[in-house]
């Protein structure tokens, strides 16, 4: 990449503390490019506020923010839940928000003509692997730029001095500085105490957890939820006609409340490394029990055992960022195969960080 080339950099923005500090250093760095910032909402909620006042003063020459909620409900996580795909126990989260995201970055790239496509992800982390494949499949031949593989910054410590030297507002403190992605299906934590597998999860402590409750915290009375499948689609809560979304967010405020959906894990990451994350889940905890119960209704025995080897290749698809690859689109292929006569109801006991089955019914 010949650095004079670059004139406008399109950049992945969430406005926390790797982009805040990415938009002047690309300035510094690339000849004083435009930078265009391009926030996918995902479902992060109040991390958008201010998101665009804060792009600008840091030298964005305009922002975009990308309403995809719609687009990564139905177009991937629910065919992820529909395979039932985990990696290691965990439901995937930032794992297939980054395709969706990088998708519309790069038709956002295309349309204003920019010569490079720019990220935060750190040189250590899975979600490089995961932009830069999906940004490949739609721009094979864009430069992409990724600062932590090319400055001296090494920790989260020299971010925070490099934003203080140039003025950058941060929302965070080096005393709160857990490393966290929040979209409308989950939110992670890592760094910090969760770094020594020693500690135990400060789920007790008022502001760790953003979406739940600890177990410890819940009433001590149960709540029942009814979930409605037709071919594996979650269609119905309590009775009520809902699109997919809209369940999502209605069983993260029940699952949030009764402490469910709570994963503390040491995964096995894509660049070779092991690393520590704490997740909350609620809803989507929810929908995966719901759904796998009422495939015990309706999978033939050969069906049901085929379908479990494969969606362990189908997480690691996901978890490895092979989202836009024939072998992913071709076992999502297989899953709607599956789902033909996966319609029924499940209602579920929520109690303390427990679901209990309470009844399912498939025609």
């Amino acid at each position: 990449m010949n650095k004079n080339e670059i004139k406008k950099v399109v950049l992945a923005y969430s406005g926390g503390l790797d982009t805040s500090i990415i938009i002047p250093w690309l300035k510094e760095n690339y000849n004083n490019c435009e930078v265009i910032a391009v926030s996918g909402n995902v479902g992060q909620a109040d991390e958008l506020e201010g998101l665009e006042e804060k792009a600008l003063k840091t030298g964005a020459s305009k922002l975009y923010v990308e309403d995809l909620t719609d687009e990564y409900v139905n177009d991937f996580i629910i065919p992820t839940m529909k395979a039932g795909a985990k990696y290691e126990e965990y439901l995937l989260g930032t794992s297939h928000a980054r395709p969706c995201i990088a998708k519309r970055l790069v038709e956002i790239a295309k349309a204003e003509g920019a010569d490079a496509i720019a990220h935060g992800c750190t040189g250590k982390g899975n979600d490089q692997v995961r932009f830069e494949l999906a940004i490949r499949h739609f721009a094979p031949h864009m430069p992409i730029i990724a600062p932590w593989r090319e400055w001296s910054i090494k920790s989260r410590d020299e971010e925070i001095d490099y934003a203080e030297a140039h003025g950058i507002p941060l929302k965070i403190s080096r005393e709160t500085n857990y490393s966290k992605d929040k979209n409308l299906w989950h939110l992670s934590h890592e760094g910090m105490d969760l770094e020594d597998t020693g500690n135990e999860p400060q789920y007790e402590k008022e502001g760790f957890l953003e979406m739940s409750v600890s177990p410890i915290n819940a009433p001590d009375a149960p709540t029942y939820v009814t979930v409605g499948f037709e071919k594996g689609v979650p269609v119905s809560l309590d009775g009520s006609a809902m699109s997919a979304k809209e369940i999502i967010y209605k069983l993260n405020e029940l699952g949030g409340a009764n402490g469910i959906g709570l994963l503390d894990i040491v995964e096995n990451r894509l660049v070779g490394m092991k690393c520590r994350g704490v997740y909350e889940t609620p809803g989507g905890a929810i929908l995966y029990k719901a759904h796998s119960v009422l495939e015990t209704l309706c999978l033939d025995k050969m069906t049901m055992h085929e379908k479990e080897k494969l969606s362990i290749t189908f997480g690691e698809l996901v978890y490895n960022g092979q989202w836009f690859t024939p072998l992913r689109e071709a076992l999502s292929a297989f899953v709607d195969k599956t789902q033909e006569r996966v319609t029924g109801t499940v209602k579920l006991k929520l109690y303390k960080g427990n679901m209990i089955n309470a009844g399912t019914w498939s025609p």
